[in-house]
């Protein structure tokens, strides 16, 4: 993921920054606790094709 790239794109529901996740190939926001997909090296930011971070991953976040 470019570190440029990361640097601009925050949250559209929230508008937080957000974390790149390499292993999941994923972009978290952990305020809204959405994770939203890199597909080709692109990321979806829509809401609609974000995956809701479970109960779990949430804690783990918080604990980083």
């Amino acid at each position: 993921m470019d570190k440029k790239l990361l640097s601009i794109l925050v949250c559209p529901v929230s508008k937080a920054p957000l974390e790149y996740d390499k292993d999941k190939q994923e972009l978290v926001c952990r305020a809204s606790g959405l994770a939203y997909p890199i597909r080709e090296g692109i990321p979806v930011m829509l809401e609609s094709e974000a995956r809701q971070l479970n109960a779990d991953e949430k804690l783990r976040d918080s604990a980083k």
